[in-house]
């Protein structure tokens, strides 16, 4: 390699940003700029790093469209200067913010890894280090023929390295806290990184191409036995939400009930858009496998195959906000655009 990578740190906040008051045992924000002093490990990786910190840390439950925006833009921004982008995150929504990216950056041909911790950095015990400087280490690597190994969104978790948009939280104590139920894990680090290059992205598009525009007018409706039909109603006012993901049983099934049915075709035939997902980590939906979502063809229900909550909803505000023409955002929400979901 002729040059040392050069890798941009984002902090925006959470656990991995925290250590120990000396003089209140209070846990505190860390001063990433200080980044070598509080972790010295740092300097046996023969990269460049910067850091950049928001001015006030946030905590990840904080985290919404405008933050992702700033990500997004300070990426594209830096996008030239640097190899690779680590944000260091709090776990909690770290999937949700790991899915929107991957949509706001389609063309991404450089890696933007997330990570952080469930033990803060300043505690012996804590996952915090070994996440970051792995997640350094991944952003910084090239192959042989000198391009980045990653070029997507991925999430850095624990020895797995995970495509963004197809991971999830899985554990609120676990240093294993996230998983890719339905994706194969694109790297695990042992004593040497070991990548799945079949299962790595590779964009078509020409140059990364920025989209901030999200309509976030999306609800989220999961379904559950014996639920009250008229206390959803509301949600399925296309004045309110654009688009709902409906959250549904095994491979996209739901209880037969003519209100219900009635709610969702008065609602598409408003405009409105219904996603179909399934309540299961594994698997994918599949209509007419059982009589019970057959009705959704019928109705004009879109199946989202094996999409993560995260990804479904950032897609649909990433389709809300590219387009106003529903027969394009059926065929977006159709597709695979960034390796979020099973092609069809």
């Amino acid at each position: 390699m002729e040059h040392n990578p050069k890798v941009l740190i984002i902090y925006t906040g959470g656990t991995i940003g925290m250590i120990n008051d000396p003089k209140t045992g209070a846990l505190k924000s860390i001063n990433f700029k200080h980044l070598y002093n509080n972790i010295p490990e740092l300097k046996q990786i023969d990269y460049q790093l910067d850091v950049i910190s928001f001015d006030i840390p946030i905590d990840s439950s904080e985290m919404n469209a405008s933050n992702w925006t700033f990500l997004a833009n300070l990426i594209a921004t830096k996008y030239e200067d640097y190899d690779g982008f680590v944000i260091l995150h709090g776990s909690d929504t770290m999937a949700y913010t790991a899915s929107a990216l991957s949509f706001m950056l389609l063309g991404l041909k450089k890696p933007v890894i997330l990570t952080g911790s469930q033990l803060p950095i300043g505690k012996i015990r804590t996952d915090g280090k070994e996440n970051l400087i792995t997640a350094i280490e991944i952003a910084g690597l090239r192959d042989i023929h000198d391009e980045p190994i990653i070029q997507e969104v991925a999430v850095y978790f624990e020895y797995h390295l995970y495509r963004g948009n197809r991971a999830s939280k899985i554990s609120a104590n676990a240093f294993e806290a996230f998983d890719s139920p339905n994706y194969p894990n694109l790297a695990v680090a042992g004593v040497e990184i070991e990548f799945d290059e079949q299962e790595l992205f590779r964009t078509a598009a020409p140059k990364l191409e920025v989209f901030t525009e999200f309509n976030t007018r999306v609800g989220l409706v999961k379904l559950f036995p014996s639920m009250s039909i008229p206390s959803i109603k509301g949600f399925f006012d296309f004045t309110i939400n654009e688009a709902i993901v409906l959250e549904t049983f095994g491979s996209g099934n739901m209880f037969s009930s003519t209100a219900f049915n009635t709610i969702i075709a008065d609602y598409i035939e408003a405009g409105g858009l219904v996603l179909n997902i399934t309540q299961c980590m594994k698997g994918k939906v599949v209509f007419g496998k059982y009589e019970t979502s057959e009705i959704f063809k019928k109705l004009g229900v879109i199946n989202g195959v094996d999409l993560t909550t995260e990804a479904a909803l950032a897609k649909l505000m990433y389709v809300l906000g590219r387009t106003t023409e529903k027969e394009e955002r059926i065929e977006l929400l159709n597709s695979s655009l960034c390796g979020e979901m099973l092609r069809k």
